[in-house]
């Protein structure tokens, strides 16, 4: 049974370039995307849902655009808080938290406690996230408990840098969905997908429909997964 879908959410401004309109219609219409694959692990029961929602590499693009991006986040939790409660949805926020807009900050760790009780569907949205970055801060983690001598050279494991990571609580993605036609994870869970099926999609993230996620889960239900015995 797959306990953890990822996704990487592509598509939103060439969505809205196709249809002659601005980028910041993309990414509203891409919000509907979200509920969609939301309700869909919920009537799946799939415990664990992660979003590439805003990149660290994100912070490259256009101040208007980074603007209208985080506001739509916290129009988003707000509208949206009364029925991730009655959903059952706990929300987290993860990636690098010094990094997080101080518009949007408040509202990430209200919406995290207002949620922290919910079982249903655990949704992650990794927000300035970047892989490369989530595993330079595990390393730095170890090295300082190593010179503090919490712990020494000879225990550090897979196991123990795990604990280090941003997601250490979180069980590794069983597949991993990206729209757009595009083949590559873009500094997405780079640790955590060493064993994730992949499943690529020529829509792009606004075009996302129940149908396309059942076609995924199809795939990853039908493919043998040996962990290399």
């Amino acid at each position: 049974m797959m306990k953890h879908l990822a996704c990487i959410m592509d598509g939103n401004r060439r969505w809205a370039k196709q249809k002659g309109w601005r980028s910041y219609q993309g990414h509203r219409e891409g919000v509907e995307a979200v509920k969609r694959v939301a309700q869909f692990c919920l009537d799946r029961n799939i415990p664990y849902l992660s979003l590439y929602t805003f990149s660290i590499e994100n912070f490259n693009r256009s101040e208007q655009e980074k603007e209208f991006l985080f506001n739509l986040i916290i129009d988003g939790a707000q509208q949206s808080l009364e029925e991730f409660l009655k959903q059952g949805i706990r929300i987290r926020f993860i990636g690098d938290r010094s990094l997080f807009p101080a518009s949007v900050l408040s509202t990430c760790q209200l919406l995290e406690q207002q949620t922290a009780h919910l079982t249903k569907l655990n949704l992650n949205f990794l927000f300035c996230y970047g892989a490369r970055q989530e595993i330079v801060g595990g390393i730095k983690t170890l090295v300082r408990k190593v010179m503090e001598g919490i712990i020494s050279e000879d225990e550090i494991s897979p196991e123990l840098f795990r604990e280090c990571l941003w997601t250490k609580d979180i069980p590794e993605p069983d597949l991993i969905i990206r729209t757009g036609n595009v083949k590559r994870l873009s500094n997405f869970l780079l640790y955590q997908a060493a064993y994730s099926e992949f499943y690529f999609l020529d829509c792009l993230w606004p075009e996302l429909t129940t149908e396309h996620l059942e076609a995924a889960l199809t795939s990853y239900n039908n493919c043998q997964r040996n962990f290399g015995s």
